[in-house]
């Protein structure tokens, strides 16, 4: 089976996984005159419509737009404050594009005179019915020089262009008109208008601002007198003459010692808190785990004599009884002891009480004259602000007053000798030729987009198509050897299809089935007795005439029988040319008649046949049958090679029962008809049946087209037109 595989690897038609490029190619080769002629088409609608434009030309001003002012009217930078900057330009940008200046320009030039631009034109090309429609309600248009100018504006904004030199000071104004002189003088004017409008604006202005300076004038010497008058005032109810560094000076030095004596007492008063707290903690009187009583002189000694004492009882208790006079002092010496170490203790303990109520009350009496120090010091910080205040504010209008009479007398002075911020640089000149369309290059476009759009329409195309459309396909796509590519039929030997191996053996069909025959035997040379089922995925799809051909092709080799076992919609027989009224296979599964009844030769060759015969009321049942499998065994023992034509299995089931019977199973598809996932689905169905697929036979394809197309076949097209086919 292996070497049989491989063999059918190297016939005309296999392949490796394909070249994309390759493939794009292919698709654009496969309709290129169409691509041609969609793109010629193209680029005649875009000539008839590039020559019915009329030619429109432009001109342009450049403009000189200054962003520094002569000293005398700086005023304006307090007045508007403009600067030198990029929003500035952009801001005179917009300006040139402005309703009010186009308005002006289109009143100076009396565009509406102009047959372009007349609106009065337009209103009397209205259609019969537009006037007959109108409506009572409509007013008719009073045309006057405003409402000519608003009606010719909408279509001169959009013929002007104002563009900024990148890195300069320079504006472009451009105007694009189908008449050259009107598309020169456009620009100049509106040059001109923009110029003389700044100045008269600027003029204004100036105007306006001396009058606002001289009005202000009067309340700013009013507010700097009254200013002047409460500092004076507040320095004398405060009795202030400087509260500089020297004034602070002392304050300063008495806080910083209160501060270092705070921290003194603040520590000396933890230390005896700590003591303290510590004498407070004993519940049972038993001092001897306070440090400070313990390690006092007194307490120590007591506690010397009291040890002492209670060693001399000890020692005389072991000689003498309670009752003896030595043993008796003993015990009143030991008694005195204890007392005196009990006083020691007790007055160190109230002493600590003492000594830590005395550090509070001294933290506290130093605490009281810092915080007596810092509101001095406070006291005088807010005079000093307040004294700051009021001289920041005398100053800030002494010098607001004084920059306002500066600036009247700049703008009194200045009122007549403004100058124009814009120059004209480079006047527009009547233009010679037009700058669109540009038809050479609206053509060439045209047709470049037609053929992009083509291609990209043919690629999508064939990226869309799911059918089988070459054996590559066939192996990438369905994962199966090809066992022959069946060239499209002419009509003249479509009519006889089923028996073109006897009729014509050197035709390029004939070819092909003798290779798919090649397939067969070369899948199991040792095996006398072999079985194969022929079946698709839908029907039309060529697998009757596949099963006839390759039965009379296996006939002349070796003993073959012929079955159709398409009982739902019999055709071998017509395709035979044998009776079809003849009894058949369910006639032999059902007893009704003997085998030699159901056998048929077809004319011409050694073929043997069993037709359907009578039609069955469930063709399953018949294939299911216990019968139907011994049958095919008997015949398997009489016949070397078995074909049998089945049902397509996209539609019924029928080849499944018949799949796991059979030696092997071959799937017919047609050339760009069969859906590759349909005919995936049709043989994972039989795989999963248990039948056993041997290969995949492509029908009616048209080698002339494949060669051209994939590049395939070239070598069947060579091999028919030596043997004259």
């Amino acid at each position: 089976m292996n070497q049989a595989q491989n063999l059918l690897g190297a016939l005309p038609g296999t392949g490796t996984e394909p070249n994309p490029l390759l493939e794009y190619w292919r698709s654009l080769n496969k309709r290129k005159w169409a691509i041609i002629l969609f793109a010629l088409t193209v680029a005649a609608v875009a000539t008839a419509v590039v020559f019915s434009i009329a030619p429109s030309y432009r001109s342009t001003t450049t403009v000189l737009i200054e962003s520094s002012r002569q000293k005398i009217l700086s005023v304006e930078e307090v007045y508007s404050g403009v600067s030198a900057n990029r929003e500035y330009f952009q801001t005179q940008a917009e300006i040139l594009k402005s309703r009010d200046l186009a308005i002006s320009t289109i009143k100076a030039l009396k565009l509406w005179e102009h047959p372009d631009y007349d609106p009065r034109l337009a209103a009397s090309k209205k259609t019969f019915w537009s006037q007959f429609l109108k409506t009572q309600d409509e007013e008719q248009i009073s045309w006057n020089e405003d409402s000519l100018a608003a009606a010719v504006y909408p279509v001169f904004e959009k013929n002007l262009d104002v563009e900024l030199v990148r890195l300069s000071q320079l504006a472009k104004i451009s105007f694009t008109s189908t008449d050259p002189k009107l598309a020169a003088s456009v620009p100049s004017k509106l040059a001109e208008m923009y110029i003389e409008s700044d100045r008269d604006a600027r003029m204004q202005m100036a105007q306006t601002a001396a009058k606002w300076l001289n009005e202000r004038l009067g309340g700013l010497r009013q507010k700097l007198d009254a200013s002047e008058k409460a500092l004076q005032q507040y320095r004398e109810a405060n009795g202030i003459i400087s509260l500089g560094k020297e004034a602070q000076g002392g304050a300063a030095a008495q806080i910083s010692n209160t501060t270092e004596q705070l921290i003194a007492a603040k520590m000396k008063r933890a230390e005896a808190e700590n003591a303290y707290r510590q004498v407070t903690s004993v519940k049972n009187g038993d001092y001897s785990s306070v440090p400070a009583v313990i390690t006092n002189p007194q307490v120590a000694d007591a506690k010397r004599q009291e040890a002492e004492a209670e060693r001399k009882v000890s020692e005389l208790s072991q000689r003498y009884g309670t009752e003896h006079p030595r043993m008796v002092q003993a015990e009143a010496e030991l008694k005195a002891a204890r007392a005196n170490a009990k006083r020691q203790v007790d007055a160190v303990v109230g002493s600590l009480r003492q000594s830590y109520q005395a550090a509070l009350g001294t933290e506290q009496a130093i605490a009281g004259v810092l915080g007596q120090a810092r509101g001095n010091v406070s006291n005088l910080n807010r005079k000093e602000v307040q004294l700051g205040v009021l001289e920041r504010e005398a100053a800030a209008n002494r010098q607001v007053y004084e920059s306002f009479v500066e600036r009247a007398k700049e703008t009194s002075a200045a009122q007549d000798l403004q100058s124009a911020i814009a120059r004209i640089v480079d006047n527009a000149s009547i233009p010679l030729k037009p700058i669109k369309p540009k038809k050479a290059q609206i053509i060439l476009m045209a047709f470049l987009l037609g053929l992009l759009t083509a291609a990209a329409a043919a690629i999508l195309l064939d990226r869309l198509n799911n059918t089988i459309n070459s054996s590559d396909d066939v192996e990438r796509l369905l994962g199966l050897p090809l066992l022959a590519a069946l060239p499209l039929l002419p009509k003249k030997q479509a009519s006889n299809n089923g028996r073109l191996v006897v009729e014509d053996p050197k035709s390029i069909y004939a070819e092909a089935i003798y290779t798919a025959r090649t397939g067969v035997a070369l899948s199991s040379i040792d095996s006398t007795q072999r079985s194969l089922l022929i079946t698709s995925s839908l029907p039309n799809e060529g697998k009757t005439t596949f099963a006839a051909n390759l039965a009379l092709s296996l006939a002349s080799t070796r003993p073959t029988l012929l079955i159709d076992a398409d009982l739902r919609k019999p055709g071998m027989a017509r395709k035979m040319g044998l009776n079809p009224a003849a009894k058949g296979l369910t006639n032999l599964v059902t007893g009704t008649a003997t085998l030699s009844e159901c056998l048929q030769r077809v004319p011409g060759s050694d073929l043997l046949c069993i037709g359907t015969g009578d039609a069955p009321p469930n063709s399953l049942e018949i294939l299911m049958s216990k019968r139907f499998a011994e049958l095919l065994a008997q015949l398997n023992e009489q016949f070397e090679m078995i074909v049998i034509d089945a049902p397509p299995v996209g539609l019924v089931s029928d080849p499944l029962v018949l799949a796991p019977l059979c030696t092997n199973t071959i799937f017919v598809a047609r050339a760009q008809e069969t859906a590759h996932p349909l005919a995936k689905k049709s043989l994972a169905r039989i795989s999963q049946a248990g039948g056993h697929i041997m290969g995949v036979t492509l029908g009616h394809l048209d080698y002339k087209k494949a060669e051209r197309y994939h590049g395939q076949y070239g070598a069947y097209g060579q091999y028919g037109k030596a043997y004259g086919s």
